[in-house]
């Protein structure tokens, strides 16, 4: 039976000592994600409570970072989504909310322009990231978000 959560503590509680697992034995995210059978990006987000994973990918992942059968059943429970309360301060994730604040009403008028009045989802979605030369020297993050387009409906 399908399962949701109200309360996000345990969840958190179990992605903090999945994440202290992942440092011990030494692990990365791929292998994690190969370990489930899943994309890295949807794996790392299932870890860190924000998805729930099917049976046997919980398990899998369960098995690999020594977590027991407690874990299993958090991770295939849907979570109470959202990561961030207020500005984030780590400058990492910050980043991210600058490119929004800053790009934000811009990709929504490029889109809307593209597309028409609706949203791109953010449940039939994939998120890839890779590292790339900089012609200019050092390295570039090229980040893609690819949601599914979803027109809004008159009723």
């Amino acid at each position: 039976m399908v399962h949701a959560q109200f309360d996000p503590t345990a969840r958190h509680e179990l992605a903090v000592a999945a994440v202290d697992a992942k440092t011990v034995k030494d692990l990365s995210w791929q292998q994690i994600a190969d370990a489930a059978g899943l994309s890295v990006a949807f794996t790392t987000a299932a870890v860190l409570g924000q998805h729930a994973l099917p049976e046997a990918s919980a398990r899998a992942v369960a098995e690999l970072l020594g977590l027991d059968e407690d874990a299993v059943r958090l991770l295939r429970t849907i979570p109470t989504r959202g990561s961030l309360d207020g500005i984030p301060t780590d400058p990492t994730v910050y980043r991210f909310y600058e490119m929004l604040q800053v790009y934000g009403t811009t990709l929504k008028a490029l889109v809307h322009e593209e597309f028409g009045d609706g949203i791109i989802s953010a449940i039939n979605f994939r998120l890839d990231v890779k590292k790339v030369a900089d012609p200019e020297g050092g390295e570039r993050a090229v980040i893609t978000l690819d949601g599914k387009y979803l027109p809004t409906k008159p009723f």
